[in-house]
């Protein structure tokens, strides 16, 4: 089968396509064929060294995919061959990540592609989506709190503030102001600027502060004058600072819902409903994975990079 590999950590010139054995599905696994598979920061430092699997190389990088299911394993009642599914994988696992041809992907972790999504459509989905999931879920916020979203043009941000409408919450978000219109799209009520100043312009519109918020701009201890005293933070990535004012820092990692397979069919279920926005911004073949990382480390992408197989 034909899979991206990273045979030495460097730059996006050592991306290799290379043709590995087609694994077997084990107990309760199935053997999916990959349609269409994400770039994502997670591939740019593992491709880089910032990230190193306790593992010899060659890696295979990608953390969620979508395709058709190819074969079942041993005690699998579903899915069945023929299945388009989607999931998380985990690239440092011994077999692997998402970005090859065939990944075998425990029954757990996946959902089924509702009709009327492309499996392009769908591969955006599993990480971005479960992590907002669980950042929720941490965050226990009820109905009529107020919550702020950095990076709000993102895949995170997007999802943050979709789903936190849906929760009954009020959503306060950041933009450029090319990028205002696609946040009030979302169902952000107040927009702000993006920036490092993004805290006092919270503070500016809303005195009393935020209950919470969702820091997938990665900017650390500069979000903390938004929240009130005893409020909450929930950071995508190691957060980078100290906590002040009883404010509660929750470090979201969605590997911790990689196995949530009902979660993410929850999330299928309103993207295919319309309450989630899928958006896909450009897809490569195989042999220009490194175009799209050159692309994603560039910045300023909206929506997705998608591997297609």
């Amino acid at each position: 089968m034909k899979a991206v590999t990273i045979p030495r950590f460097g730059g996006p010139e050592v991306l290799e396509v290379q043709e590995l054995p087609r694994p077997k599905p084990g107990l309760g696994e199935v053997l999916v064929r990959v349609a269409a598979a994400t770039v994502n920061p997670t591939d740019l430092s593992l491709r880089s060294g910032a990230r190193r699997p306790d593992l010899p190389p060659p890696y295979i990088p990608g953390m969620e995919l979508a395709g058709v299911v190819a074969e079942a394993g041993e005690g699998v009642a579903w899915p069945t061959p023929g299945d388009r599914v989607m999931a998380i994988v985990v690239p440092t696992r011994p077999e692997g990540g998402a970005q090859a041809e065939y990944v075998r992907v425990a029954c757990d972790a996946l959902a089924p592609v509702p009709h009327g999504i492309t499996l392009e459509a769908a591969a955006t989905l599993p990480m971005n989506g479960l992590t907002v999931r669980r950042a929720f879920d941490l965050l226990g916020l009820p109905r009529g709190a107020t919550l702020a979203v950095t990076g709000s043009a993102g895949a995170v941000g997007g999802y943050a503030i979709e789903l936190g409408k849906r929760l009954g919450l009020r959503v306060v978000a950041d933009a450029a102001p090319a990028d205002e219109a696609l946040v009030r799209g979302f169902g952000a009520e107040l927009v702000v600027p993006r920036g490092d100043e993004v805290a006092r312009a919270i503070r500016a519109a809303l005195p009393e502060g935020v209950d919470a918020l969702i820091d997938a701009a990665v900017q650390g201890a500069l979000v903390l004058p938004a929240i009130r005293d005893g409020g909450q933070v929930a950071a995508v990535r190691a957060f980078q600072g100290e906590s002040e004012r009883d404010i509660r820092i929750h470090h979201v990692l969605v590997t911790e819902y990689a196995h949530h397979g009902a979660a993410l069919q929850e999330l299928a279920r309103m993207a295919s409903e319309g309450g989630i926005t899928l958006r896909v911004a450009e897809t490569y073949p195989p042999e220009q994975a490194g175009e799209a990382h050159r692309r994603l480390a560039a910045g300023g992408v909206r929506g997705r990079l998608i591997i297609t197989f």
